[in-house]
């Protein structure tokens, strides 16, 4: 009898790869985890290229249901609706779920993206570019201050994918040397979620973070 797990994800060290791994470990789904190290060019290797002709991870394989997913928040919705678990069934709770994974792939993850960029990665200073995406960051931060207040969770007492969605992104920035601030909730909830281990464990999977460069601070003018 084969006992290969029938879920292959192909990931790296860094936010959306992390994502998937932390909702498979919550989950506990059999599954392999392939190292893609995208800043090495391997993201554009003819094999993986034929998985997500953008060179993108993370990429989930089901071979049980002959399915090839991208896109972070889409694989966590997948793993969620295939479990039973970590998303409402249906319902307003699901809509509202949904919804929420939405902001973060339209709001956060953009935002933070360009921030992390801008402030720690890009070759050059852009001391605009800095002074717009720490003041989108600061707006992302309130919003989801406010999403949190008088609840534990993004649904409130109970923990899901948007739970997850979220998190990963704000561990990497609290990684590079942003803060939560006064955002209080927003606080709250990171150390709750951090709590967990199947999370403690995502965040390895396949690789730590990247010790990152010193961030750049944004200056008035």
């Amino acid at each position: 009898m084969d006992d290969t797990p029938l879920l292959d994800l192909y990931t790296f060290g860094s936010t959306n790869g992390h994502k998937v791994a932390i909702a498979l470990e919550e989950l506990a789904l059999p599954y392999r985890a392939h190292t893609v190290n995208v800043f090495a060019g391997e993201g554009q290797a003819p094999a993986f290229l034929a998985l997500n002709p953008l060179g993108k991870i993370p990429v989930l394989c089901d071979r049980a249901a002959d399915l090839v997913l991208t896109e972070s928040d889409a694989i966590l919705l997948y793993l969620a609706d295939k479990a039973g678990r970590l998303v409402p069934a249906s319902g307003r709770e699901r809509v509202r779920a949904i919804e929420l994974l939405f902001l973060q792939s339209s709001f956060q993850g953009p935002m933070f993206g360009q921030r992390m960029y801008f402030s720690v990665f890009g070759p050059d200073v852009v001391p605009a570019a800095i002074r717009r995406y720490e003041e989108q960051g600061a707006r992302v931060d309130q919003r989801v201050d406010q999403l949190l207040a008088g609840r534990s969770y993004f649904l409130g007492e109970t923990y899901s994918i948007v739970d997850i969605a979220f998190y990963a992104w704000y561990f990497a920035s609290k990684a590079a040397g942003f803060d939560l601030g006064h955002h209080a909730h927003l606080a709250a909830w990171y150390e709750r979620v951090s709590a967990r281990p199947a999370v403690q464990r995502g965040v390895t999977i396949p690789a730590p973070l990247p010790r990152f460069p010193p961030r750049r601070r944004a200056v008035a003018g």
